[in-house]
């Protein structure tokens, strides 16, 4: 079954390496222009370093995704490991830097990034159970992350200085 053969979606995986790894290259720019501007509000590096982790992710997951000859269990764990690491990364960093109340956080952004990282989680589950849409969920859990990444960026580049 082509959804669940990670070799059935090589070039998919292809693309997804060369996209997520351009995005995170010119996000490093883009908070690298404005990180004087960022530092100054207070839930902006953390929505920096939920983005670069979100792709960051998906780079790795579609490396794990072009490895030869893997089992698909193998990489249903590749992914669900992946996916636990960044979403506990994403919300640790969405917390308000708040000194009388740390462990608030900032809804506003959250879901931008976090729902890409959960659709991928489904991947990995789907891939564990061997039924459910298997790849597909790789394919739309990308796609969202690429969405939600190109969103922060347009923020971190152009509307922090308005």
């Amino acid at each position: 079954m082509s959804s669940y053969s990670a070799l059935a979606w090589h070039d998919f995986f292809v693309a997804a390496v060369g996209a997520s790894a351009a995005l995170l290259g010119l996000l490093f720019v883009t908070i690298s222009i404005n990180l004087e501007h960022i530092l100054k509000y207070p839930h902006l590096p953390g929505r920096a370093a939920s983005t670069l982790g979100t792709l960051l992710t998906v780079l790795v997951i579609c490396c794990f995704g072009l490895a030869p000859s893997q089992p698909t269990r193998a990489f249903g764990w590749e992914i669900v490991a992946m996916t636990l690491l960044a979403g506990t990364q994403i919300l640790w960093t969405s917390r308000h830097r708040d000194p009388a109340n740390p462990l608030t956080w900032t809804i506003g952004s959250l879901p931008i990034l976090l729902v890409p990282v959960l659709v991928l989680l489904g991947g990995g589950a789907s891939l564990l159970a061997g039924g459910g849409g298997g790849i597909y969920w790789l394919l739309f859990g990308t796609v969202l992350a690429f969405i939600g990444a190109s969103i922060n960026a347009w923020v971190l580049l152009v509307e922090i200085l308005r």
